[in-house]
């Protein structure tokens, strides 16, 4: 598979990248459970998980007995700490834990895999030549989407190195996203309209998508 590289302008450059067939042929299968089972993962990986209530046990105060235990007419309460009380212990309350489970990383690939050749199947993939930037400029990027015809997408782009001064220009669009090839995942590529990878991400795709052996 070939695909062309645009200029910043939108221009054809008469130059290509070739692509492995075979990377992609997932495509012709249904991978959805899998695909939800990742973007579950992902998601759940982003929760803290730190929420605590204090409990009974936990808390400060005195433990002397309200009252005696008969002959009130009243009920049982232990001490000032008793859950019934305006602070006292929460009962059964929330404790801190972990959200994350993990995933087959052959099950993460295909899924990266998947999505990616449903975009190319699907031309939501295009592939522009590497932006060098001297000075971070955020209506240069706006000109190049502008042009691009992306300017109202939901885009997430792909760069095959860090470009500090890129990330600053690109920041404070509201529906643009910057990634590293490295720190690609797949709720980040199931989430965008479309993919715009740099001409240097695409020497690293292999290499991000091929299973090991």
């Amino acid at each position: 598979m070939e695909l062309k590289i645009l200029d910043i302008k939108g221009n054809n450059t008469n130059r290509k990248v070739k692509i492995d067939d075979s990377i992609f042929t997932t495509v012709n299968f249904s991978y959805d459970h899998s695909v939800y089972l990742e973007i579950k993962r992902f998601l759940s990986a982003q929760r803290q998980g730190t929420h605590k209530s204090k409990e009974r046990g936990e808390l400060s105060g005195s433990t002397r007995k309200l009252h005696r235990q008969k002959g009130t007419g009243g009920s049982r309460k232990g001490d000032i700490k008793n859950p019934i009380f305006r602070g006292g212990g929460r009962v059964f309350g929330p404790r801190p834990k972990h959200y994350f489970f993990k995933l087959n990383k052959l099950t993460k690939k295909l899924v990266r895999r998947y999505i990616i050749g449903y975009k190319l199947k699907t031309n939501k993939i295009k592939i522009i030549e590497d932006i060098e930037l001297e000075t971070p400029k955020t209506k240069f990027i706006l000109k190049i989407l502008n042009l691009l015809q992306l300017k109202n997408k939901k885009l997430l782009m792909i760069t095959g190195k860090s470009n500090k001064n890129l990330y600053l220009s690109s920041r404070n669009l509201k529906n643009f996203k910057l990634l590293n090839i490295d720190e690609l995942n797949s709720y980040s590529l199931l989430d965008s309209s479309y993919i715009i990878f740099s001409e240097n991400s695409m020497s690293k795709i292999h290499d991000f998508l091929k299973f090991s052996k």
